[in-house]
């Protein structure tokens, strides 16, 4: 394998840069593939994992690899690097596709040895993929059906179209997601964004499992990103949603849970328009009734246009602090044994896999996975869960 100097290897990788963007995505494994090699490594193989987070599906064909179970589901599940000896002697290298927070793959490439200078090279590749990757999917479908295992249902397809990623953040915060049925959603969503000051995140339930549900949703999603937009407060946020429903779904209504997370002072506010109430972990323990407030209506209804202002609760975070919002969908679920998972089951759960040490997002993978099992992959009701989590802020 022939190695490159380190001014050629950088015009190499500006070469890439400069072709990626005119790289049609089913293209992508043949283009990453020349520019391994000019870079003095070898094959190289890029899997993007399903919706479910369950398993990897190789980019340029069907092989697949479990998330649990296999090297390189080991990587994608800790987000660093793992190298794999083979049978011919050679080495691959697994490296995550990071988007920010947000897990879309890896990337194993394959050379016979491994020095700083070709990891440095691995890791560059693996950036570069990465950002093409998100920049393509928007109008890929290839890309898209890569991620499916199934067939998608209307409701879930003009839901899943409205996400934004299941994890946003930075050094300071982390906002991360998980929603199932992940085929046959019907009006559970959930949305995050991340401003230089604030962490923004949503959770909605409509009434319902059907189209109309899902149009609830969408109007939500829609009013809530209106109106964050545009600088509103929380109260005006939700009451954005409250006079878009009444005015084009007024048979309709949605819960939800609205936050905002000041990434300087650690202080969260949010407005509960009849939805369960918020978790707080802290010290891997649930902070019993921590979050707790009297309820107010669903967005939609009636009431919540008589003129009565929303309440806005505030609580002070301490860094590594973990809060929790999930839709009803989740305790309800059933166990085998036909009782419901329930609140102490769910918060059982969340313990586990926080005191476990892993990542926001890996510990919320874990946590729909348990519960899937328990109901043996079938759901009645949306699940959605969505975990914020404040680091310790910025130092000057």
């Amino acid at each position: 394998m022939k190695d490159v100097t380190g001014s050629d290897s950088e015009h190499v990788l500006h070469a890439l840069l400069a072709e990626v963007h005119t790289t049609a995505p089913t293209n992508l494994s043949v283009l990453v593939n020349r520019y391994a090699v000019r870079l003095g490594l070898g094959h190289a193989e890029i899997y993007l994992v399903d919706l479910q987070q369950r398993q990897l599906t190789l980019l340029s064909g069907e092989d697949r690899l479990p998330v649990d179970g296999s090297l390189a589901g080991w990587a994608y599940r800790a987000m660093s690097l793992r190298v794999q000896n083979t049978d011919a002697r050679t080495l691959i290298v697994w490296l995550p596709l990071i988007d920010g927070e947000e897990r879309l793959g890896v990337v194993g490439i394959h050379m016979e040895t491994l020095d700083s200078t070709r990891l440095e090279r691995c890791r560059t590749l693996a950036s570069v993929l990465a950002m093409a990757i998100t920049s393509k999917r928007a109008f890929s479908d290839r890309l898209v059906q890569q991620a499916r295992t199934g067939t998608m249902t209307l409701p879930a397809e003009m839901l899943r179209a409205l996400l934004p990623p299941r994890t946003i953040g930075d050094d300071r915060a982390v906002s991360t997601a998980v929603l199932e049925p992940a085929y046959a959603l019907g009006g559970d969503a959930f949305d995050h964004a991340l401003t230089e000051s604030t962490l923004h995140a949503v959770i909605l339930d409509a009434m319902g499992h059907n189209l109309a549900s899902g149009l609830t949703t969408a109007i939500a999603m829609a009013g809530c990103r209106s109106a964050r937009r545009r600088g509103s407060g929380l109260r005006e946020m939700v009451r954005t949603i409250d006079e878009a429903l009444a005015e084009w779904l007024p048979e309709q209504f949605c819960t939800g849970v609205a936050m905002q997370l000041d990434l300087a002072s650690g202080i969260l506010s949010w407005v509960n328009s009849g939805h369960p109430p918020p978790l707080l972990i802290r010290d891997d323990q649930v902070l019993e009734n921590a979050l707790e407030h009297p309820g107010e209506p669903p967005m939609g209804t009636p009431g919540t246009l008589g003129g009565h202002p929303r309440t806005v609760h505030e609580v002070s975070l301490r860094p590594g602090d973990r809060v929790i919002l999930y839709t009803d969908g989740v305790t309800e679920a059933r166990m085998p044994g036909g009782s419901q998972f329930g609140l102490d089951g769910f918060t059982t759960s969340i313990i586990r896999a926080t005191a476990a040490g892993e990542l926001a997002s890996e510990a919320l993978r874990q946590l729909i996975h348990a519960l899937l099992d328990h109901q043996n992959d079938k759901l009645t009701d949306d699940a959605t869960i969505l975990m914020i989590e404040w680091r310790q802020p910025h130092r000057v």
